[in-house]
């Protein structure tokens, strides 16, 4: 099991929903934190509400300059988690450009402008810990959901490849896959939503992935089979179950 009291972790998305829930976690194990997102206001009323210590760095992942920024600002940590995301669920058909660069520019490109900044320095001195913040959407295309699963999916695939580079090095990798959490992001979505967790329930889901030695996590676990197995169906199958009309 992973140690994480005494330890440093910067989080990136961490003002709201599932980054706010998982702060107060880490804090109350006994954490240091680092605590990022745009609003500096949102982030020091979090900070002044935790029992450990806390300090904020604003950063807004689409722009490089902040990532460099808030990077040198962080200093030294001895993990990261990426929870940053932004979402805006709308088909092909009714396509939106700018919400959909919005999307991938945050959520996987915001991803790896911090991932560039702080693995080289994990890596030179042999430690580190870096939590990936994935989803259920991302195991295959979804109907309504042109940038965000896409986006996911490439967080995904980004994360597999670091755990396969970063394996002995000391630099440990791990993914967390969730379904649907209430947050101002899922109140968009005007569908049932299986399963729906408040953010402490996933925060805990992060917490017990963060604390074993496992790379991966899928949660809820009952809902994740739905998503894994789709994995195994073949394509017109799966398109009749999942391609909406």
């Amino acid at each position: 099991m992973r140690k994480l009291s005494g330890k440093t972790y910067w989080i990136i998305g961490a003002s709201e929903g599932l980054g706010r829930a998982l702060a107060k976690k880490l804090s109350k194990a006994g954490c240091a934190l680092v605590l990022s997102a745009r609003s500096a206001d949102s982030l020091q009323a979090l900070a002044d509400s935790l029992p450990g210590e806390a300090r904020i760095v604003p950063c807004d992942v689409s722009d490089r300059e902040s990532v460099v920024r808030a990077a040198q600002d962080a200093g030294e940590v001895d993990g990261m988690v990426f929870l940053a995301g932004v979402y805006w669920p709308f088909p092909a058909t009714e396509w939106q450009p700018e919400q959909t660069e919005a999307m991938f520019d945050v959520n996987l490109t915001g991803a790896a402008r911090v991932l560039g900044q702080v693995v080289p320095a994990m890596v030179a001195r042999g430690a580190g810990h870096i939590v990936i913040t994935g989803s259920l959407s991302g195991y295959r295309g979804l109907p309504g959901s042109i940038g965000y699963s896409s986006s996911k999916a490439g967080l995904m695939h980004l994360a597999e490849s670091m755990y396969a580079d970063l394996r002995g090095t000391g630099v440990d990798v791990q993914l967390a896959n969730p379904g649907f959490i209430r947050t101002r992001l899922t109140d968009k979505n005007n569908f049932n939503m299986p399963f729906l967790m408040e953010p402490d329930q996933a925060a805990e889901e992060m917490m017990q992935l963060m604390r074993s030695e496992k790379f991966q996590r899928a949660f809820p676990r009952l809902f994740s089979l739905v998503f894994r197995g789709a994995n195994f169906l073949p394509d017109g199958l799966y398109f009749r179950v999942f391609g909406g009309r």
